[in-house]
């Protein structure tokens, strides 16, 4: 049975950080707090523990699930080339609301999805969540909801949506409060550099998040913007 860990209280951050890791460890599901939304999260390098996300979210393959990682240096472990255009952006918004496509290095063996040779990379700016990234390491995560309902801002949205399907919530309070200009249950900002690989090639805005488009443009440039 599923349990929520309120991790405002140090016994309940301790057992629950602590049975998240090795849950991870063992293939299953986990909800963390990020701060946008709460996302459900698994081992990347897992696919049947990916599969198991996509499952219980009720979607397909043909909706790859980003991947969050503790830092910067990751970036470069799992992109097969980064752009001087997304350095200067991580800089300035990692950690923080910024999603980053990018090529996978081919080397890598894990299968999220339908991704075309991308992924999806984003540091978050949460204690828990980096907390859980540097014990675990890369986690696929996506919004912690169905397919279709609004995205979970506390544990207990995730916990009416996800149920038994995942074995521990972590509960950090609400979600999205470092964000006062947007909308509660904004995503990320997501951005495709894939297009800056080729010449002439440009960055393109792929979802509208936290992150207004006029600041990724500030430190692109608007010529290098789609």
């Amino acid at each position: 049975m599923a349990t929520i860990y309120d991790c405002s209280n140090d016994a309940e951050l301790l057992t629950g950080t602590r049975l998240a890791r090795l849950t991870i460890g063992k293939g299953g599901l986990i909800v963390i707090p990020t701060d946008t939304v709460y996302g459900i999260a698994a081992d990347a390098f897992n696919p049947e523990a990916v599969a198991r996300l996509l499952a219980a979210k009720g979607r397909g393959r043909q909706s790859p699930p980003p991947v969050l990682i503790p830092g910067i240096p990751t970036l470069d472990a799992l992109a097969e080339t980064v752009p001087d255009e997304v350095r200067a952006l991580v800089d300035v918004f990692w950690p923080g609301g910024l999603t980053v496509i990018l090529p996978a290095r081919s080397s890598l063996a894990w299968d999220l999805g339908e991704t075309r040779g991308t992924v999806a990379l984003r540091m978050p700016s949460n204690r828990i969540a980096l907390e859980i990234l540097s014990e675990t390491g890369p986690l696929a995560v996506s919004s912690a909801n169905l397919t279709g309902e609004p995205a979970a801002m506390t544990a207990q949205d995730a916990e009416r949506m996800l149920g038994a399907s995942v074995t521990v919530y972590l509960d950090d309070g609400p979600a999205g409060v470092n964000y006062g200009g947007a909308e509660p249950g904004t995503g990320s900002t997501i951005v495709d550099a894939t297009g800056l690989l080729t010449p002439e090639g440009k960055l393109r805005i792929v979802r509208h998040g936290v992150i207004p488009d006029s600041e990724i443009i500030r430190i692109v440039g608007e010529e290098k913007c789609a």
